[in-house]
Parts: structure tokens; C-alpha cells; sequence
């Protein structure tokens, strides 16, 4: 043991410890990742979670439909603790209240909790810490600062885990499913919401019975001590004011990515997540990332998919596979946002997941690498801000390891 600087209430004694596999973050996408690593006999697999329960962002969703198409029948407590159970029964190790504080080498995390500080070494390291909404202050949303103004995390976590009273009218900046479960929560919490606001044009979900201000912001927020109401400006230059005591702001997901950028894992632009290939592997040897904290909000079956699909190359690098040079990287054109993963060192064996910043009526995408034609295809449906494309992986056989980037396209 070493002797070092610890917090206020934290024992400063170092603990150095090591194991086979490291996963942090103990939502759907790592425990999937644990149970199926802990069921392959891939030795010491630790799961560490800075919350006090582990499950992840389900745990407080109490609406139905998670788990596997074509029967989501669970409701997110439940969900969460199945797949709690599971990794446990598997023979992982799943440890809360623990927080990853920094690196102290390439696979080396300095973690703090309230029974010491510790410096956990493992053969792989896999980042699956989810992702958070973008607050008020990085929304730079101007006015006073006063009490009743949430995030949806927020919101969930007071009302469903500290029974708290949020206010008796709200209004839900946003207008997409986070949103629409944001003011069923509202309502169960006895709270009248009095409108719903979106810059976009159109909604991707709407509440029967709120009102719904499309292409419409907020100018200001007003109140000191408790939230009084917003200014909000349409787009065709009207201004008004909505009078409320809680304001929510919903959606704007990034990726939870200060642990990997402490550790000079390289992000991605576009998803503002660790860059990965198609086997979840970073550009920092050893080190994977899977879930939310590769591209911001997708359904907890897809992040629960992509951890149990993490296990074989995960697998593989235990066994002593090399670790690839970075391939040729993925690049989007406006209106798309992001597309993950976001590199080519093999053939993806999962679809990619490919998100536009606006709506598009029945997208054409298209596939380039140096002016040559990849893949095209034709959507029958919308593209939406709120839910990915899947592309098919098998164009990426076709992509040249050693050529330039790779661009997608609406054309």
C-alpha cells in the first residue's frame, strides 16, 4: 500500500489492486458487456459505478417497453435489476458508490469511494459511463438562477428516488421522447404542464392535452429564489412570457466523456464520444467504450447490445490479438450529425448508427471513400434528430484500410 493525499471523510490509504477486466459505468451496456465477459471465463471482471445502485439511467424510468423486440414488456427498475442479477450470477464484480477520478497509466484508474482511494490495474479497460443532459448553464440560457430548474435526470431522480414535490406548473424545453416522458412524470407528480417548446419545426413527440410552441426558444428565465416564469421568442419575431415554477430542459444528450479525455482518448466531433471502430476498440490500446458514452442517447437495448457484442473483441485482446492502427475514419455531411462507430480498422459485423441534426423526408444516404462509390440507399421513412439510421455493415469490406476518410451523405 502507498501513502498518499486522499479527500476530506476519505481513509488516505492507496489500495493497489489488479484486475483481468475493468468496466466503468454499471448501466445496460456494461453490465451486458460483464455478464457476457464473466460467463466466457475471462477471469477478474470488476464493474464500478459512482451512483449507489447500479442499473443505470432505467432505474428511474418507470414507464414499460424495456428489454428484447419484439417483447419490451419490463419497466425500467425492473429491467435494471435483471441485468444487475445477471452480471452478478455470471461471476462479475459490480461495485457502487465508487468514482474513476483520473488515470495513473495507460490501463490504470486512481478511483476514490468512502472505504479509501484505490489504483485499480487491468488488462482491458472498457468506458461505459453513459451519457448526461447538457444543463441550463451550457445551454447558455440567460436570466436569474433560481430553484425549479431541472434536467430530466434531475427531475427523474426527485420525484422517483427522494419522493420530492417539483412544483405545481411546469414547462418542458423539449419535444422529443425524453420530453414526452418528462411531462408524464410531471403529471404523476401531480404538476399541470402548462407547454411544451421546441426550436424545431415539428415535434418528435407531442403530449395530448399540453401545448405544443414550435420553432420557439427560451429568451430568459425569470425569478429569484424560485423560477416565476420564461421569455420565450418565436421565430417570426413574437416574444411572450410563460408563467411556471419549474422549468425542465430535456434532450441535448452528450456523451459522459471526462473520464476519457482525461485519459487523451481521442473523441470523435461529431458524437463528441470516444472515437471507436466497428470491435468498440479506442485509439488507446487496451482501452474499449460502449453505450451511450460513444454517441449520447439510444435506447437501453441497443446500449445492452453493444456491450454483450464488446465481449469478443474484448476476448480477443486478453488473448494477446493486436491491437490494429487506426483505420481510415468515418466523416458526415450536414445535415447529418454523427455516425458511429467512427472508424475502419475491420468489417463491422452490427449496423452503424447514423443521426441527422434535422428532420428528412425519405433520405438518400450515401457512401464515399476518395470520390469512390460505397453504398447508397434509399429510407423509406423520416431521418430524425431523436432516433438513429441503422446501416447494414457489409459495405465496409469494401472500404481501403490504407485510402481516406470515409464520407456519408444525403444525396
Amino acid at each position: 500500500m502507498n501513502r498518499t493525499d486522499a479527500p476530506t471523510g476519505v481513509r488516505d490509504v492507496r489500495t493497489d489492486v489488479r484486475v483481468d477486466v475493468l468496466v466503468v459505468g454499471a448501466g445496460p451496456a456494461g453490465l451486458a458487456l460483464a455478464a457476457r465477459l464473466a460467463e466466457a471465463g475471462a477471469g477478474r471482471v470488476e464493474v464500478l459505478d459512482r451512483e449507489q445502485h447500479a442499473g443505470g439511467m432505467p432505474r428511474h424510468l418507470h414507464h414499460g417497453g424495456f428489454g428484447r423486440p419484439p417483447r419490451p414488456w419490463l419497466h425500467g427498475p425492473a429491467y435494471a435489476e435483471r441485468a444487475v442479477r445477471a452480471a452478478v450470477a455470471a461471476g462479475a464484480a459490480v461495485r457502487t458508490g465508487v468514482t474513476a477520478t483520473g488515470w495513473a497509466g495507460p490501463l490504470s484508474l486512481e478511483t476514490t469511494s468512502p472505504a479509501g482511494l484505490e489504483r485499480i490495474t487491468a488488462r482491458a479497460v472498457v468506458l461505459a459511463t453513459g451519457a448526461r443532459e447538457r444543463p441550463r448553464s451550457a445551454r447558455l440560457v440567460p436570466g436569474t438562477r433560481p430553484q425549479g430548474v431541472l434536467t430530466t435526470g434531475e427531475l427523474l431522480r426527485s420525484v422517483h428516488e427522494h419522493g420530492l414535490s417539483v412544483g405545481r406548473r411546469a414547462v418542458v424545453v423539449g419535444a422529443e421522447p425524453v420530453a414526452r416522458h418528462a411531462a408524464a412524470v410531471l403529471r404523476g407528480a401531480g404538476t399541470d404542464v402548462v407547454a411544451m417548446i421546441t426550436e424545431a419545426p415539428r415535434a418528435a413527440a407531442a403530449v395530448p392535452g399540453v401545448p405544443l410552441l414550435t420553432e420557439t426558444t427560451v429568451g430568459e428565465l425569470r425569478g429569484r429564489g424560485r423560477t416565476t416564469g420564461l421569455v420565450i421568442h418565436h421565430r417570426d419575431g413574437r416574444t411572450g412570457l410563460l408563467t411556471c415554477d419549474t422549468v425542465v430542459f430535456t434532450g441535448d444528450w452528450i456523451p459522459d466523456h471526462e473520464l476519457a479525455r482525461r485519459g487523451g482518448v481521442p473523441l470523435d466531433p461529431g458524437t463528441r464520444g470516444p472515437r471507436v471502430d466497428a470491435s468498440f476498440r479506442t485509439a488507446a490500446p487496451g482501452v474499449f467504450a460502449v453505450g451511450n458514452a460513444l454517441h449520447g442517447i439510444e435506447r437501453a437495448a441497443t446500449a445492452a447490445g453493444e456491450g454483450a457484442a464488446a465481449a469478443a473483441p474484448v476476448l480477443a485482446h486478453l488473448a494477446g490479438a493486436p491491437w490494429p492502427e487506426p483505420g481510415p475514419p468515418l466523416e458526415v455531411r450536414a445535415p447529418l450529425l454523427w455516425v458511429t462507430p467512427n472508424r475502419i480498422t475491420d468489417t463491422a459485423g452490427r449496423p452503424l448508427l447514423l443521426r441527422t441534426a434535422e428532420t428528412v423526408t425519405a433520405p438518400v444516404v450515401t457512401v464515399t471513400q476518395d470520390g469512390r462509390p460505397l453504398w447508397r440507399r434509399r429510407f423509406p421513412g423520416p431521418a430524425s434528430p431523436s432516433r438513429s439510421l441503422r446501416l447494414p455493415p457489409h459495405w465496409t469490406a469494401r472500404v481501403d484500410r490504407t485510402g481516406g476518410p470515409v464520407v456519408l451523405a444525403l444525396g
